[in-house]
């Protein structure tokens, strides 16, 4: 919590109330026998800013954070890695004071009664323990996808955000998509019928890998759990392999459209191309849905030699037309209730930036139904689902997933808490 120091008209004593607490709206009572500091006298835009720590400050969290501070509503006063000098990259590009940058594996714990809300840019191993901590500690939480490495964890997610409703607190999940404007439109059209009944779908992730960066890193030694922790994205529990790390961008959108479960998942894959890691580099599926509908889904991180169609992108066709989407390119839905639709070209950048301000108005309205986690946990299991099949060879159900006890365990020996 980042203390505001309340002083009283008599100058002889202190209290102290924290910020989040003011923006919950607790301590009415007292500050109307106070006098606060300049800082939150300046009426509603001060008194709305959010004091928010980073937990990752690798180089999508520093650059979130950048957004956070872009916005105007948040300070970010915190920063926590278990990398030193990630968290002073990311400290002296943000301002953060030395005392306020934290280190080691439970380095994060130290910023949460420093903050009003955090954003969880970790490896997706660290996720469920530092969202629910944030939680318990009373933080508003924005978290990146995906969500949690294993079913465990994404159980563990969904409890989080039931319980960060239940203390008034936001808990919010990053998918840029499902705040693209283009995309919303065409759900709701798809909803009303616009495509007809559901027949088939296809779903693709072909890219190259977008880790190539960290196979130095890796060579040196595989084997070391710090070296494992700077090339996270090779390493499948910590990243839950691409299908989750990645592909959760074409199977949310999937499970968007679905609007409900799949029945169960075949597939395959391995690592035939990629030289270093342990995860796959490719992923080929069946899910097949209620009503005997099927959607294909296949993956690569790897040289496509120009072929295309690649990126990441969606096709449902139904009775009356087609609905087909692409992240970053057209959303349009073809048929008898033609919709051109649009491009989003920046839909990266703006739809972090999107959920970055539903995030503070959220906050600073006290709108706690926090929508956003269930279909997130149920697109993460799905990954998992898809993953398992494919490791295994084997047909397996939604039931059988759900259920599943297994909890991934990293085995970092020997890193610092």
């Amino acid at each position: 919590m980042v203390e505001s120091e309340i002083t009283s008209i008599t100058g002889k004593s202190r209290e102290q109330i924290t910020r989040r607490r003011f923006i919950a709206g607790a301590g009415a009572t007292a500050l109307s026998f106070t006098v606060i500091k300049s800082k939150l006298v300046r009426g509603t835009e001060a008194n709305s800013k959010v004091d928010l720590g980073l937990i990752g400050c690798g180089g999508r969290g520093t650059w979130i954070a950048e957004l956070f501070a872009q916005h105007g509503g948040y300070n970010v006063v915190a920063v926590a890695d278990y990398f030193q000098d990630r968290v002073d990259g990311c400290g002296d590009k943000l301002g953060v004071d030395n005392a306020r940058r934290y280190t080691g594996m439970s380095g994060y714990r130290k910023l949460l009664d420093k903050v009003d809300a955090v954003a969880i840019e970790s490896p997706p191993y660290f996720h469920p323990q530092q969202a629910a901590d944030a939680v318990d500690a009373g933080c508003h939480v924005y978290v990146a996808k995906p969500l949690a490495v294993d079913v465990p964890g994404c159980h563990s997610i969904g409890d989080s955000g039931r319980k960060a409703t239940a203390k008034k607190r936001c808990f919010l999940i990053d998918f840029q998509t499902r705040a693209d404007k283009f995309y919303l439109e065409a759900l709701k059209r798809v909803r009303d019928n616009a495509i007809g009944q559901f027949v088939f779908g296809e779903a693709i992730y072909h890219a190259g890998c977008p880790f190539g960066r960290m196979y130095e890193t890796w060579r040196k030694a595989p084997d070391d759990s710090e070296n494992r922790l700077r090339a996270w994205g090779l390493d499948r529990i910590l990243s839950g392999d691409i299908i989750t790390e990645q592909n959760i961008h074409t199977l949310d959108v999937m499970s968007w459209i679905m609007d409900q479960e799949p029945v169960w998942a075949v597939g395959t894959g391995g690592r035939t191309v990629r030289p270093v890691g342990t995860c796959w580099d490719h992923f080929a599926i069946l899910f097949e849905y209620p009503n005997n509908v099927g959607i294909t889904f296949s993956s690569r991180q790897m040289e496509g030699h120009g072929t295309q169609p690649e990126g990441i992108r969606n096709r449902m066709f139904g009775s009356k037309g087609v609905l087909e989407t692409e992240y970053g390119g057209q959303v349009i839905i073809r048929g008898e209730n033609f919709y051109r639709g649009g491009r989003s070209p920046g839909i990266y950048k703006e739809g972090a930036v999107a959920n970055i301000a539903t995030f503070h108005k959220d906050i600073t309205s006290k709108n706690f139904d926090n929508p956003t986690v269930s279909p997130s946990v149920r697109s993460n299991l799905i990954t998992i689902l898809g993953r398992t099949a494919s490791y295994e060879r084997r047909k397996v159900t939604w039931k059988e997933i759900v259920s599943s006890k297994e909890k991934l365990d990293a085995n970092l020996k020997g890193l610092k808490a």
